[in-house]
């Protein structure tokens, strides 16, 4: 008999179902029963998940009518191990009822540091009286969110409570401990032998332009402005910049940049899994342009595996993790510079054969470090004693 995995999503609708649904191909891979459960406070599920991966959702709502439904989540979960993603109410804290009341044994993954959103270490919660009833009483109160730092804050101090933990950078290893595990790709559904440039451009409307693919979604810390101001003093007319999906985020960040600079940006929808090693063909380079900015320190761009089992060139920054991860196999630098990126993508092109070249040293690296065997070497390690 299988073991059963519960993988707990802390918002289907949210961005972070990538790591979700990486998780859970890897614990698939490895032959375990697994269930994906979640809240969806957005109006679809975000990213499309992957085919046949079994997913139990509920809607997800303010306090207190977010109790009932917790429950309702709760009373669904039947796996032998819980893997909570992110240290948030919704999952996390999902997580620690069930292994208290079920004493089923609990993983956490951390791929974010999800306080660097509201200050870091600097935020803190100190209301008056007369606030704090309103925080709690309102209809639109600031602790009827289950996602409020204050909840993040109690949470993380509960880490340690985890069976296990696994991070996928240095900078939130360093911060709580756990196992390194890093995003990786299936590398077999991600090969560029299997997909044509030419008839990927076409299909997606690109067959005119050269390509700067940034597939995720479009926020401050990820620097696109950057990429941006580049093309400006490039001034060259067949340069765009695409971006493909992104979640409903609510503050019309995108939109903003597609008002300003129209002349340079393409909006794709987003893709099902299975579909994005075709969109990520017609790309010419890969973009990553991280700010140095906290909450970017704390991340692994999904978008550099992305590059890199489908040999492309990528340029991306000096932040966080990004420069070992690219070392020998990608362009790197510095975070905030339109005039350094501007130069590197005049190189790209006018040295494509060399370019393409280190494109596929970074498929061999992503092969050999950042692969779905990989991740699933790691995992086995960590969930076999828990067995």
């Amino acid at each position: 008999m299988s073991i059963k995995i519960s993988v707990l999503a802390p918002d289907l609708s949210g961005g972070g179902g990538t790591r979700v649904y990486l998780i859970a191909q890897v614990l698939e891979q490895l032959g375990y029963e697994v269930t994906v459960y979640g809240f969806v406070f957005g109006e679809k599920l975000y990213p499309i998940p992957p085919k046949n991966l079994v997913i139990k959702w509920v809607k997800g709502v303010n306090l207190p009518q977010f109790i009932p439904k917790m429950q309702e989540l709760f009373h669904q979960i039947d796996g032998d191990i819980i893997y909570a993603i992110k240290p948030r109410l919704t999952s996390f804290g999902l997580g620690l009822l069930r292994q208290q009341i079920g004493k089923k044994p609990l993983l956490l993954d951390i791929d974010d540091w999800e306080m660097s959103w509201f200050g870091g270490d600097e935020w803190q919660y100190r209301p008056g009286a007369k606030q704090l009833l309103r925080d709690i009483l309102q209809k639109d109160g600031y602790l009827r969110n289950p996602g409020a730092p204050l909840y993040l804050q109690w949470l993380e101090k509960l880490i340690p409570r985890a069976n296990a933990l696994t991070v996928n950078n240095q900078f939130l290893q360093q911060r709580f401990g756990g196992t390194y595990l890093p995003n990786g790709k299936d590398t077999r559904l991600f090969d560029p032998q299997l997909y044509d440039r030419l008839s990927s451009r076409k299909q997606y409307g690109l067959s005119d332009y050269r390509v700067l693919m940034f597939p995720g979604t479009a926020r401050p810390h990820k620097g696109l402005e950057d990429v941006l101001m580049a093309l400006d003093h490039l001034n060259q007319p067949d340069l765009r910049v695409v971006v493909v999906g992104g979640r409903e985020i609510g503050d019309g960040y995108l939109e903003k940049l597609l008002q300003q600079w129209p002349q340079w940006l393409i909006h794709l929808p987003g893709q099902p899994l299975e579909q994005m090693p075709l969109v990520v063909a017609g790309a010419d380079i890969i973009i990553v342009p991280q700010r140095n900015d906290p909450t970017a320190k704390a991340q692994f761009p999904i978008k550099l595996t992305d590059g890199m089992s489908m040999a492309k060139p990528i340029i991306s920054t000096r932040v966080g993790d990004i420069p070992k991860i690219l070392e020998g196999v990608g362009y790197v630098v510095e975070p905030n510079s339109p005039g350094q990126i501007a130069d590197t993508i005049a190189w790209i092109f006018n040295n494509l054969e060399e370019a393409n070249a280190k494109g596929n040293l970074g498929r061999q690296r992503c092969i050999e470090q950042y692969s779905l065997d990989k991740m699933s070497n790691i995992l086995s390690e960590i969930i076999s004693p828990l067995c």
